[in-house]
């Protein structure tokens, strides 16, 4: 079964890949010698990335993606949670200190807890990495479910489980010294988890170095967190699209787009749903989002998607927003400048903010 849903998943990543340049499309011949390039990546994020751009040679991309790729690679290390790295402190370095020293970390590390912090606060707690003992159990149920061959044998954590291990999720419990540049874990049975912050952060970060290097137009797609630099040199914006939630086809295709496609101009769009990483428990689908109130899978939406000009903040909401009910949402979603989100609800209705039409393709 492991090996089905990589599978699934590498498949359905790479026909997203093609699906993404085909809606970047080709611009129409540029006023300045720029010409359309392409890459992907599959070493970073545990996902693919592919990168569409227009630079004035293919050695300036090639230039500016190997530097990109590099940023990329970095993040990756540094806010990994399950592995080691020779002469690198990350977010696993912490949690192995837990309850016994501060660790002193890289500023990416700092900036993007403090992000972390303060979403924890916009979303009322629903945006939590320091809920890290409670995913590690729904992970280590998910990856048993992956090495079954059978569906029948996989289970589920107890109520009593979840709740013991939700006694060490207190985010005033993760210090952090700024002038010292360390994060410490006062409870030594807690541990982070930045997996709803950390690939949305890094994509940030990533896309703003490389326009400081001078890249000026591209479309970045990290496992479909889009983040899109500039415009094509034809002053079009670049394309985005959301999957729909209730296509039951094992690969994303043009086909499983759902609505208009999404114009993007130094915009991110982020998807949080509930078909990505799941397993099943007699005949019941049991995913990756979990809400801090109950700590079971939410169930309030299939998908949530985030429109706004910062990747991290995207990614963040989209766990949030998927974690509330509607109306809190839409009223989180209003009260933020420049943030426009879609719900996908289990009766199978999108329900839009007041700006998203805004943005659609017409």
């Amino acid at each position: 079964m492991k090996t089905t849903l990589f599978n699934r998943l590498t498949a359905g990543l790479l026909a997203a890949a093609l699906c993404l340049s085909v809606l970047a499309g080709c611009a129409a011949k540029p006023q300045k010698e720029l010409t359309r390039y392409s890459t992907i990546f599959y070493d970073v994020f545990d996902t693919v990335t592919q990168v569409i751009a227009y630079c004035e040679s293919e050695e300036e991309f090639t230039k500016q993606m190997e530097a990109l790729h590099a940023d990329l690679i970095s993040y990756n290390q540094l806010y990994d949670i399950y592995n080691d790295y020779d002469g690198v402190v990350n977010v696993k370095t912490i949690n192995d200190n837990a309850g016994k020293a501060p660790v002193q970390v890289d500023d990416r590390i700092l900036s993007m807890l403090e992000l972390a912090q303060k979403m924890y606060d916009t979303t009322n707690g629903k945006l939590n990495v320091a809920m890290g003992s409670v995913l590690n159990i729904w992970h280590n149920y998910r990856e048993a479910a992956e090495s079954h061959q059978n569906e029948a044998d996989n289970t589920l954590p107890t109520q009593e489980e979840l709740e013991a291990a939700a006694q060490h999720c207190d985010i005033n419990n993760v210090v952090i010294d700024e002038q010292a540049k360390t994060v410490y874990l006062a409870d030594p049975e807690m541990s982070l988890d930045v997996g709803s912050v950390g690939k949305g952060y890094a994509v940030e970060m990533v896309c703003q170095a490389a326009q400081a290097r001078g890249l000026t137009s591209a479309l970045v797609s990290v496992g479909g967190n889009l983040r899109a630099i500039g415009k094509k040199p034809d002053g079009s914006q670049w394309t985005g699209g959301v999957e729909n939630p209730w296509n039951a086809s094992e690969v994303y295709t043009t086909d499983s787009l759902f609505g208009a496609a999404i114009n993007m101009s130094d915009m991110a769009l982020v998807t949080s749903g509930d078909y990505q990483r799941y397993f099943v428990v007699d005949g019941k689908r049991y995913h990756h989002l979990i809400d801090p109130d109950t700590l079971w899978p939410a169930a309030y939406f299939n998908s949530v998607t985030v429109l706004c000009p910062d990747s991290g903040m995207a990614d963040c909401l989209t766990t949030g927003l998927f974690c509330m009910p509607l109306e809190e949402g839409q009223k989180l979603v209003e009260s933020l400048d420049g943030v426009e989100a879609m719900w996908c609800t289990p009766d199978q209705q999108a329900v839009a903010s007041s700006g998203w039409e805004s943005h659609t393709r017409k």
